[in-house]
């Protein structure tokens, strides 16, 4: 009798036959699995004898262990299951870094470039442009949709107020009064003002940030220009 050959021979290239599920089943390793097998769980009773008073009522009976409901819902309401999963903010990119130049590839400013400041609790990032450069005014950036450049701002003199996070950002939503009979014509909603506050804080960060980008020389009008790509350009092969 010859050799016995392989049960995956090569093909030409160096590439296997058949894959790893497919040897699988031609080994019948299925047949070798180990299984262990656990302790000897302890049956429970379904019932438990209780002591009936009276005399004409018996003395004992079995009452279950696991009572059934008695009120069944009239539609079938799929329960909710548990889930123990604990949000947690995102993991800052290595590559940004507090004064780092970002391009924004998402929102009514994507293409422009704006400047990092800090990552806020819930893992987004707190950008500006600054407003008086760009038009970009202080705002939260999900990581998923910035490029991150080469390009450092110095923003050791600049700081952010402590009032300013997740919660400075979020819009207070009125209460919708109900409608009456009498009533003709619907409310407008009423348009978004910015807040006194909001306009103290954006003055307070582009002065101490425009104070750091004038001091490197085109940084200015680098930060002005909005990022387009042309023909022929692609940015996986890009630098920024």
């Amino acid at each position: 009798m010859g050799e016995r050959g392989s049960r995956n021979p090569l093909l030409p290239g160096g590439v296997s036959r058949y894959c790893r599920s497919k040897m699988y089943a031609r080994r019948a390793q299925y047949k070798k699995r180990k299984t262990v097998a656990g302790p000897a769980k302890e049956a429970k009773p379904r019932f438990v004898t209780k002591q009936v008073r009276g005399d004409k009522n018996g003395s004992t009976r079995n009452v279950p262990v696991r009572t059934t409901t008695k009120m069944y819902p009239t539609e079938d309401v799929r329960p909710k299951l548990k889930n123990r999963k604990v949000n947690k903010p995102a993991r800052l990119r290595s590559s940004i870094k507090p004064g780092t130049v970002l391009i924004l590839l998402s929102n009514a400013h994507r293409g422009k470039r704006v400047v990092f400041l800090k990552q806020l609790p819930s893992g987004l990032l707190l950008v500006t442009g600054p407003y008086r450069v760009n038009g970009c005014p202080l705002r939260r950036v999900d990581q998923t949709y910035v490029i991150a450049t080469k390009t450092q701002v110095d923003i050791s003199n600049v700081k952010v107020p402590d009032h300013v996070d997740d919660a400075y950002f979020r819009r207070q939503t009125k209460a919708r009064k109900s409608k009456n009979a009498g009533e003709m014509f619907e409310e407008k909603d009423a348009k978004y003002q910015l807040s006194d506050q909001r306009k103290a804080d954006q003055k307070a960060v582009d002065a101490a940030l425009l104070a750091s980008v004038k001091k490197t020389p085109e940084l200015l009008w680098y930060l002005r220009a909005k990022f387009t790509l042309h023909k022929g350009q692609y940015p996986h092969n890009m630098v920024f």
